[in-house]
């Protein structure tokens, strides 16, 4: 095995354009069975030319816009505000370097090998095309709630360049607790005739506390958001449909041509928000109070770190944050061209991703430690609430606090939240556009992704209600967070234990000329899917009614969500059986086990590496056939 190792020529070192640097025409010479082959059409017939990235930087700047999102800088600080400030960190942490980090690999690896979308991928497994199919469904439906949270944060960009900011001051409607978020302010609204703030003022309650102008403005002038929506969610906010129009134009604008427009504008998309997010961070830990709300960040408490939710809440961020198991890494890295480096990527992408977090929670934080101090609490936690508003209470509560030109870092600030989105955005959308185009090749690209685009707008009006928070909640949990749990987990058995987690390896082998390390093959085989079940089991059986701000859902709207959940959750059956209908096996036991089994024209694009891949891959499982269950299981997990 080793000998024959040795003289293998390794098709992974490629030129430009994708295909081996051996010479074609001497590979074709010495195997006949590539010019005569009949056994399968599709197979031998050479593709459709698929698009590639024009450089392999704009893959790895793609990922980066993709996965550093508002996933950090939006979920993560309110996340680990609800879970306990620097408690959740660890099991952050934990989580990203077992389930993360190998995901992300394992996503970035099948994409590749294969030059197949999100859907097409499980080609490796037809039974288990559900999984693609629910991630697709998915996808979309994030998409359109991320494009929402756009418009608002386009509306908050236009309201930046007025002098005053609209947020900084306090108005008479909002009542007596209101603080006023600009220093230079008269602090109180409405305020007793010594015109004083206590001395020994604290909160006592919940009604009682203390709120910044900048959450009040977000409630009221932007949201106008209703106490339930036991009568309806409201009709669109006139404003943030102008919003919602330029954000899906911006995408539409950018995918229209697919990766090579998007990878053009990756560079930017990549890069932008970190100069930004740096100078707010300086700008946060110079604020009175603010050492305050970094320690309560990175002290672990450690009751909390045995939480189960705690440890549910750092797999969903984990999800949200690196986009793993939504099938956007699979389809961009679908377009790179064979034999490109993944494995350093993949390491870039997570250690920034994670990077980024961290920068995001401390700049956050940062602003809630000083928001205490001035409000006289020592509660970090208490300080507001968590949510999708968090950023835009908080952030925008930092910045009327600077003294000079708080316009230009509004305007600077919510520029970066807006490119970050896009990024995002530009991938969930990318990702269903190729896997329709997948399935339907001759559905050119503008006219797909004109066609998401305005579909998601219409969608995407329900959000912009004065209920539309309750229902993004409801979407972002119903239609996201359970779903992306079991579609996970179905896509790491069917990669780990059907497909095979050895040969998994051997393709990496195969395309990268690398060997795979144990922690990689462990992870793949019983770590990530194990934690993953168990956190699962625990999520349905501590299941509770979903509410928004202590609001408990009408009825109607529970059913929403649970036939959003539902229609994710059973393309799993319903492509099981589509797959076991349309395999040709003459018997019943024939057509299960073709429905498990790879596709004829499973592997790299090229028939000429596809063909050598064949003999290579029947070569190397063969020896290790037939010696029983324990022989097998051993194989797949070491090899």
């Amino acid at each position: 095995m080793e000998a024959s190792h040795r003289n293998h020529r390794n098709p992974a070192f490629v030129g430009d354009d994708g295909r081996s640097t051996a010479s074609t025409v001497e590979i074709s010479a010495n195997n006949p069975a590539l010019r005569d082959n009949s056994d399968d059409q599709e197979a031998a017939k050479l593709p459709e030319e698929r698009a590639t990235w024009g450089k392999g930087i704009e893959f790895l700047m793609s990922c980066i816009a993709m996965s550093v999102g508002l996933g950090n800088v939006w979920r993560f600080p309110f996340t680990a505000l609800d879970n306990g400030g620097g408690a959740f960190l660890i099991p952050y942490l934990i989580v990203l370097f077992l389930i993360g980090k190998p995901i992300y690999y394992l996503e970035m690896v099948i994409g590749q090998f294969s030059s197949r979308g999100s859907v097409k991928v499980f080609d490796l497994c037809p039974a288990m095309k559900g999984v693609g199919a629910g991630q697709a469904f998915q996808v979309f439906m994030l998409s359109t709630y991320y494009a929402a949270l756009v418009a608002i944060i386009g509306r908050y960009f236009v309201e930046s360049f007025r002098n005053p900011l609209p947020w900084a001051t306090c108005r008479a409607e909002w009542g007596i607790h209101c603080i006023n978020s600009a220093p230079d302010a008269n602090n109180w609204s409405q305020v007793d005739s010594d015109d004083q703030r206590p001395q020994n003022y604290t909160m006592k309650s919940q009604n009682d506390r203390v709120i910044t102008s900048s959450e009040w403005y977000f409630v009221k002038e932007v949201l106008h958001e209703t106490p339930n929506i036991e009568n309806g969610i409201g009709m669109p906010n006139w404003e943030l449909v102008v919003g919602l129009f330029i954000a899906w134009a911006c995408v539409f604008l950018i995918i229209r041509r697919g990766v090579k427009s998007s990878g053009k504008a990756s560079y930017f998309l990549a890069i932008f928000p970190y100069v930004i997010m740096g100078v707010l961070l300086v700008r946060a830990v110079t604020l009175p109070g603010s050492i305050d709300g970094i320690y309560y960040f990175i002290k672990p408490q450690w009751g909390k770190i045995l939480d189960p939710k705690v440890w549910y809440a750092a797999v969903t961020q984990c999800f949200y944050s690196l986009s793993v198991c939504f099938g956007n890494i699979i389809m961009y890295s679908s377009f790179n061209k064979f034999g490109h480096n993944v494995h350093r990527d993949a390491a870039i992408v997570t250690g920034l991703d994670t990077m980024t977090s961290l920068l995001a929670g401390f700049t956050i934080f940062g602003i809630l430690g000083h928001l205490a101090h001035e409000i006289g609490t020592d509660d970090i936690g208490s300080v507001v609430k968590g949510g999708a508003g968090l950023a835009f209470i908080s952030y925008p509560d930092a910045i009327a606090k600077f003294k000079q030109l708080p316009q230009i870092f509004s305007v600077l600030f919510f520029l970066m939240l807006f490119v970050l989105g896009i990024g995002s955005n530009i991938a969930m959308t990318s990702c269903s556009v190729t896997a329709i185009r997948d399935r339907f090749p001759n559905f050119k690209q503008w006219q797909c992704s004109l066609l998401i685009a305005v579909v998601s707008f219409v969608i995407g009006l329900m959000y912009i209600t004065p209920g539309g928070q309750y229902m993004l909640t409801l979407v972002d949990f119903f239609g996201a967070s359970m779903i992306a749990l079991v579609l996970g987990i179905a896509e790491l058995y069917t990669v780990g234990w059907i497909y095979g987690t050895d040969r998994l390896c051997k393709d990496i082998e195969f395309m990268l000329g690398r060997k795979v390390g144990l922690y990689w093959r462990l992870c793949w085989s019983i770590f990530t899917p194990l934690i993953m079940t168990v956190i699962l089991i625990y999520f349905y059986a501590t299941y509770e009614p979903l509410t928004y701000n202590n609001i408990v859902y009408p009825n109607w709207a529970y059913s929403i969500g649970w036939l959003i959940t539902a229609f994710g959750i059973l393309q799993l059956p319903i492509w099981m059986i589509v797959a076991i209908i349309r395999d040709p096996g003459q018997t019943v036991g024939a057509k299960i086990r073709g429905a498990f089994t790879p596709k004829k024209n499973w592997g790299p694009l090229d028939p000429l590496l596809r063909e050598q891949y064949n003999k290579e891959i029947e070569n190397e499982l063969t020896p290790k056939r037939g010696q029983g269950i324990w022989a097998a299981i051993k194989q797949n997990i070491f090899g």
